[in-house]
């Protein structure tokens, strides 16, 4: 079985991942966590659990730009690198940076985990992608946090970057919306109020502000989800049984679900409420950002059912 890793003539600007020897560790491992985190799969062929690891790491290296590297060690080969490092099992990984074990993990994590993990030891170690500032990664690892779910790491981040830039409005946004987040949405306004001049005119905090007044405006409809269920199966034509059914999915998570009810009461009656219905879905276009690609597909349905 072969890995999807670069060949051995590929552009070496390309080669993220190398099989490793006794002979070649000092300088495909040491010497190269100079500049990098160079993370030392053990792996052997004959286990997919090794291989669903190492395939795993080298697409989360390429992704890295530069800042991850990964060197596979076939532990059925040179079992001495492994008795050195104190790996007994594999599929196991141990990362070096600038010549020095950091950490490790034994065992097949899934590729959110080991992106978690890469992420927390680049912020650890200071590693960056090559051609990325500083900032610009750290505000990547933040919302990668923000994305799996661990908003504790992504708030320790958003305030350490306000730290050491407190005009910083991407991290300031990431903090309000950690607390919409964690459904405080007291603080998340306070937060926000609280805003210095400058920053509340910044239009990075527009998407953020959005988030905020759908999810204040969907709090009073949460939890009335199956009673409004039942509501539009008595009366399909309820108009604003339908539209607080889409606040209520939001508050619960469910844009998708959200969306499809926006846009089917515009289908319905698209001037219902001085059009209540296309006026909440660009405050949802707003809140999950023009790019996401659940705005993408919404904003074409609605252009069709506009312009049809």
């Amino acid at each position: 079985m072969v890995l999807p890793f670069s060949s051995s003539d590929a552009p070496q600007a390309d080669v993220v991942a190398k099989d490793v020897t006794a002979a070649s560790f000092k300088a495909d491992v040491l010497d190269a966590s100079a500049n990098a985190l160079v993370a030392v799969a053990f792996w052997t062929p004959r286990d997919s659990l090794c291989v669903q690891v190492a395939s795993g790491l080298e697409k989360l290296a390429r992704e890295s730009k530069g800042a991850v590297k990964v060197a596979r060690v076939d532990v059925d080969r040179f079992a001495a690198i492994a008795q050195q490092l104190g790996v007994r099992s594999a599929p196991s990984v141990v990362a070096f940076y600038q010549g020095r074990l950091i950490d490790a993990f034994a065992g097949a994590l899934s590729e959110a985990q080991m992106k978690a993990w890469l992420a927390q030891l680049m912020k650890m170690t200071g590693a960056e992608p090559e051609g990325t500032p500083g900032l610009d990664a750290a505000l990547e690892q933040a919302e990668a946090f923000l994305a799996e779910g661990d908003r504790m790491a992504a708030r320790s981040i958003y305030a350490e970057i306000l730290e050491a830039v407190p005009e910083n409005a991407a991290a300031f946004g990431g903090l309000v919306r950690c607390s919409i987040l964690d459904g405080d949405l007291e603080k998340a306004r306070k937060t926000l109020d609280g805003a210095s001049p400058a920053l509340a005119k910044d239009k990075a905090l527009d998407s953020v502000r959005a988030a905020l007044e759908l999810a204040e405006q969907a709090a009073s409809s949460k939890g009335r989800a199956d009673s409004l269920v039942a509501v539009l199966k008595d009366n399909p034509d309820d108009h604003q049984a339908r539209f607080d059914l889409a606040l209520a999915r939001y508050a619960e998570g469910n844009s998708q679900e959200a969306l499809d009810l926006l846009l089917d009461l515009v289908r319905r009656a698209r001037s219902w409420n001085e059009d209540a219905a296309r006026k909440q879905l660009i405050k949802f276009f707003e809140a999950l950002g023009s790019s996401h690609p659940l705005t993408v597909a919404a904003r074409k349905r609605l252009s069709s059912l506009l312009f049809s």
